[in-house]
């Protein structure tokens, strides 16, 4: 037994700290009386000192099982900072030469190593078993353990494997790491690595500096998250999106518009992405645009803002990116961009792979949509997800609860709830629950003969979401519990029962409605704000009505109503300012432009407005790399599905490239795409309703047409050869 004070020298001896943060203390005495230790601790509470402390006070090399090659070499060169000796630590991986790993062999066995860090790839392979039972180990350090459960946010097949091979290495203690896991992931934890026993050192999730937002995201989140950034100037932020391709685009927008911005993600050049890595560290670059795969253990104390491109897949991988900002315990933004659209995508990428797999990435989606739309305090969502009672009713650092919330009585509805799910033998999960009472004949509730239950369409003039807010709040007030391991079936708590006897007031806040963006553009959402000068914007309506009568069109081939809205917003006065306008082309600004312009023009000088042209975001021409050759493509007379299929789009996504197209004033002709999969009568017919519509929505047109008759690709691939032959 090591005592405080001597424990207290060694820190200020090898690391030059005065004292322990948090749980330090006891955990490294617990690793040093050679009892297995799990550590449940959040990003930025010290958890890599854990093991590196006691790794340099005991006998023999530390094992540390690490996923990244990336934070290896970042742990490594701090701990060779610490001391004199360079080979006091090092890493065993993939991208050693065989010259470099005979370095690494000698410096272990002659008892200089006293950390090696080793890829669990790196550790099944059978020379590295037979050089490490060569090795006295002190113990083994499993950091980022999460990756071994199938319910964590980033499962590894491989760390499955890490208990049989320690065993054929030599047993030795055990401590296991991670920043988040739910009870669930930690019992998993627990039970594959056969260390049931570990005294478990688990530190409270709350962040209390961090402050927590959701937003609507809308066509225009490139220029919000723009203005944000520009709010923030010279302070240090991440952006994570899910895809590589969003990463580069979004670093290059941001970019030309004058923000030091570099992107970061697994498919880059190793050298190219160490190399942005170190530029965001030295502060070179204020911002970093990144897939998950970035922050993993990177030590940057000042990050001031995490915002999230795309809404995550889980509740955990949330937590942990959220948590790389503030933590030097400074200010930490944390914003969420949330379009319902987006979780229809991640579920698409689930599809084809093993039932167990969907089945568990959708209960995790079910999470993140939970927390997105609730209107109940973030923070106490995210403390009861993994497992921690936040006991205040206003955290005062989310957006729930900065904003008046509407209370509506529940009780009537939370009696309801339990009763059914005792009605259902507490057998089914919360969708199932509300199919029952909102009295929808769902396949399962047929075939289940739930028709037949006393509470079969008791909440049938409830809406669904707010049926879904009492049992999620049911849920953090302790009266029902989900059962994980069965895929999150409900189940009634003590506590629950003891209600149903004695119901008292239950005052739930309504779920955030989300609007989508809708089917078209002419639609489009701008997060509640249209024009922002709505006296201009009906001259511009006036205007366009003329010319429509006069040119025997419709309205919406002229400019659409968000390029209306635009105009109204920011003002242009000129040609190349009208271009940068969404939905302008070159083709429609030269052939309807110069009256808008000039009528703009009367307005912007009559009401003397200073025009907000340097908030004007540019946009990178890189992006028309895809629509010109999109547009080469059907000059080639190529059909759309392969288009499609060649640009790794599916033929919706192809569509809107298309419309985007035609809306801002090119010509294209897909009548040989037509004449292939479309019967010339029904092209005709929908060729006429646009020809005398008032609006060119989709869902407006399927309405007049019949839904039954057409499809929705039908009816936009008629509406592109409708504009592009009337309107360019």
């Amino acid at each position: 037994m090591t005592k405080h004070s001597e424990l207290t020298s060694h820190l200020k001896e090898y690391f030059g700290f005065d004292t322990f943060k948090g749980n330090q203390e006891a955990i490294i005495q617990n690793v040093l009386d050679g009892k297995d230790t799990f550590v449940l601790m959040p990003t930025g509470g010290g958890k890599s000192l854990c093991y590196q402390l006691p790794s340099l006070l005991m006998e023999g090399t530390a094992i540390v099982i690490s996923p990244l090659i990336a934070l290896m070499k970042n742990q490594v060169d701090a701990m060779r900072n610490f001391s004199e000796e360079d080979g006091v630590a090092h890493f065993l991986n993939s991208s050693l030469t065989r010259a470099a790993i005979d370095v690494v062999k000698e410096d272990v066995i002659s008892g200089k190593t006293k950390l090696l860090y080793v890829a669990p790839e790196s550790l099944t392979k059978e020379e590295n078993i037979e050089f490490l039972r060569q090795v006295k180990i002190s113990f083994y350090a499993i950091d980022e353990a999460h990756c071994i459960s199938e319910w964590g946010h980033d499962f590894r097949p491989e760390y499955r494997r890490i208990r049989p091979i320690i065993n054929e290495i030599g047993v030795a203690p055990l401590i296991a790491l991670t920043a988040t896991a739910t009870p669930k992931v930690q019992h998993d934890i627990q039970k594959n690595l056969n260390m049931l026993n570990a005294t478990v050192f688990k530190s409270s999730f709350n962040r209390p500096n961090l402050y927590y937002e959701v937003r609507s995201k809308t066509k225009d989140v490139d220029k919000d998250i723009i203005k944000y950034i520009r709010s923030q100037a010279g302070k240090s932020g991440i952006i994570y999106c899910l895809s590589r391709k969003k990463v580069e685009e979004l670093a290059e927008t941001l970019q030309v518009n004058g923000i030091s911005a570099l992107a970061y993600h697994a498919g880059m050049d190793s050298l190219q992405r160490s190399e942005n890595q170190d530029k965001f560290l030295m502060e070179k670059a204020d911002v970093i645009v990144a897939t998950i795969a970035f922050g993993m253990g990177i030590d940057k104390p000042d990050v001031r803002y995490v915002i999230h491109y795309d809404i995550p897949k889980s509740l955990e991988g949330y937590y942990q990116e959220t948590g790389r900002g503030g933590r030097d315990g400074g200010e930490g933004q944390c914003i969420a961009f949330y379009a319902y659209k987006d979780l229809d995508k991640l579920r698409k990428f689930m599809q084809g792979k093993p039932v167990a797999e969907q089945e568990i990435g959708n209960q995790l989606l079910l999470e993140t949509q939970a927390y997105a739309e609730s209107s109940v305090c973030r923070r106490k969502l995210l403390l009861h997800y993994f497992g921690e009672e936040y006991t205040l009713e206003n955290c005062g650092s989310c957006d729930n609860c900065m904003k008046p919330r509407k209370f509506v009585e529940g009780k009537e509805l939370l009696v309801l709830v339990l009763e059914t799910v005792q009605q259902l033998k507490e057998k089914f999960k919360a969708e199932h629950i509300v199919d029952v009472l909102k009295g929808n004949e769902s396949p399962d509730v047929k075939s289940y003969q739930h028709v037949d239950l006393e509470n079969f369409g008791s909440a049938s003039d409830e809406d669904e979401k707010l049926l879904h807010a009492v049992i999620r709040q049911a849920m953090i007030a302790g009266y029902i519990s989900k059962d994980i391991e069965t895929y999150g079936v409900l189940k009634m708590t003590a506590s629950g029962k003891e209600y149903l006897k004695n119901p008292k007031s239950f005052p739930i806040v309504k779920d955030t409605e989300f609007e989508d963006d809708e089917d078209d553009m002419s639609s489009r959402n701008t997060g509640g704000t249209c024009a922002a000068d709505d006296v201009l914007f009906s001259i511009l309506k006036d205007l366009r009505k003329k010319l429509s009568k006069k040119l025997e069109v419709p309205p919406f081939v002229i400019f659409q109503d968000p390029s209306l809205e635009a105009m109204a917003t920011s003002y242009p006065i000129s040609m190349d300012e009208l271009q940068n306008i969404p939905g302008v082309g070159a083709g429609k600004a030269k052939r309807y432009g110069e009256e808008f312009l000039k009528v703009i023009r009367e307005h912007v000088k009559e009401n003397e407005i200073i025009r907000p042209e340097d908030l004007r975001v540019r946009t990178v021409a890189n992006k028309s790399k895809l629509k010109v050759s999109i547009i080469q493509s059907i000059d080639r007379k190529i059909a759309l599905d392969d288009i499609a299929l060649s640009k790794g789009l599916d033929i919706s996504e192809l569509l809107d490239e298309i419309e985007a197209i035609v809306y801002s004033g090119t010509k294209i002709n897909i009548d040989y795409f037509l004449d292939e999969v479309m019967d010339p009568d029904r092209v005709d017919e929908i060729f006429e309703y646009f020809n005398t519509a008032e609006t060119d929505k989709i869902s407006t047109a399927l309405d007049e047409l019949g839904e039954n008759d057409y499809s929705e690709t039908e009816v936009r691939l008629v509406r592109i050869k409708f504009l592009s032959e009337i309107g360019n």
